[in-house]
């Protein structure tokens, strides 16, 4: 009989519109080393539909990858969809510590579009260094930050499993109806000038500059339900932004742009100092191109699938599928440029390059075309450069590397 263990080896599990992708990691002289992986493709509209039905189908598609591709671990990190996630940076006067939550529940009531008591919210604040570790906000720090589920806070009677549930546990004074009251401060109207201080300090500045997170309730209670079919041990669910950075910058402190192109979503969000700040996602990726290419040239869709591979954004030859493609990347070239001018009027510097993720991310041809169509460098991130895994499995790695960009972030989350 065992008395302790220790988990070392942990599962990330990304459920996405198109494919369900699992890596499994341990913990290897204090570096992550590879045990195993699998992916298995799906229909798009079993993510989208929140049925009993479609939770089954997932929970049979991730048994069937831990099947097939013997994963021994049974404690997962997974990822919430970006579309269906909330992220802002907002800016409230100095207060004190304790009235930060009501303060911070309050501020987001302002660009949630949902009611926020059926919101489960995250937040951390930030300094010149990315997070200030010094203080204890939101929910917990470090690689926790972007966290919308603990298995650890449930187990200790936190407030995740009570806001889960559906109960509205407070966060500051109430009135005799039990609605939540701002503390004064957070009453103040916030200045153009204070908004522009906070985006450039917190601490010994005027303002708190507060990285705000929020996704359903329902959503992570389907999650929930989804791994309790599986019998695997959901520890944590974070945003796909933060394990993105996790895999493709480890500890670069750059700003960078993250493109993560995948079948059916591209998701575009910006690292500053380690933690995503800007994060949006649009309903457009290389299933899209597939089609433009089956319909301009009349083919099916193996067919087309061969040319977007073969052809991609090259200029010889037959430019008829150069174009196509361009044509299809316009919303997201469009997307990109908007969160550059979004990013750029917060006054947050200047983005230093574009790296590209997802299972289009190696169409050729594409970071060439789209570092001269932006002025930036744009390159092909590697998740598995921080990783330690066979050299003999060099190839097939490089290959769907880009795929499995968020499996691995997740995976690496706890080692």
């Amino acid at each position: 009989m065992q008395l302790f263990s220790k988990v070392t080896s942990y599962l990330g599990v990304d459920i996405g519109t198109a494919s369900v992708k699992i890596v499994e990691l341990e913990n290897y002289r204090g570096q992550a080393k590879l045990k195993s992986y699998g992916y298995a493709d799906i229909n798009t509209n079993i993510l989208r539909g929140a049925t009993n039905q479609n939770n089954q189908l997932i929970a049979n598609y991730i048994k069937e990858v831990v099947k097939k591709s013997r994963i021994e671990s049974r404690q997962a990190i997974a990822a919430l969809p970006t579309f269906s996630v909330f992220t802002s940076i907002i800016s409230l006067p100095p207060m004190p510590k304790k009235d930060l939550a009501s303060a911070v529940k309050w501020e987001a009531k302002k660009f949630i579009p949902l009611p926020i008591e059926e919101m489960i919210l995250d937040w951390k604040i930030l300094n010149k260094k990315g997070v200030d570790k010094n203080v204890k906000d939101g929910k917990s720090a470090g690689a926790s930050l972007g966290n919308l589920f603990s298995k650890d806070k449930e187990n200790k009677g936190d407030k995740d499993k009570s806001e889960i549930e559906g109960e509205n546990p407070s966060t500051g004074d109430q009135d005799d109806q039990g609605e939540t009251k701002p503390p004064e401060e957070a009453k103040k109207t916030t200045t153009n000038d204070q908004v522009n201080m906070a985006s450039k300090n917190t601490f010994g500045a005027k303002n708190y500059r507060i990285l705000l997170t929020a996704a359903p309730k329902n959503l992570v209670a389907r999650y929930l339900d989804i791994f309790k079919r599986t019998n695997i041990n959901l520890l944590s669910l974070e945003t796909e932004a933060f394990a993105l950075s996790r895999s493709l910058m480890g500890n670069d402190m750059s700003s960078v742009m993250i493109v993560d192109v995948g079948s059916n979503n591209t998701d575009v969000c910006v690292i500053e100092q380690g933690v995503p700040i800007l994060n949006r996602g649009i309903d457009t990726g290389g299933g899209v191109i597939t089609k433009a290419i089956m319909n301009s040239m009349n083919v099916n869709i193996d067919r087309a699938e061969q040319f977007k591979r073969d052809f991609g954004l090259m200029m010889s030859g037959n430019r008829s599928v150069p174009n196509t493609i361009q044509n299809a990347l316009n919303p997201i070239i469009n997307e990109i440029k908007y969160v550059f001018d979004l990013y750029q009027k917060q006054g947050q510097g200047h983005i230093e390059k574009i790296i590209l993720s997802g299972g289009s991310a190696f169409l050729p041809n594409l970071p060439k075309y789209l570092s001269e169509l932006l002025s930036l460098p744009v390159i092909i991130g590697d998740p598995w450069d921080r990783i330690v895994y066979p050299m003999d499995l060099k190839p097939v790695l490089q290959e769907i590397g880009p795929r499995m960009a968020a499996s691995i972030g997740l995976a690496m989350r706890d080692i």
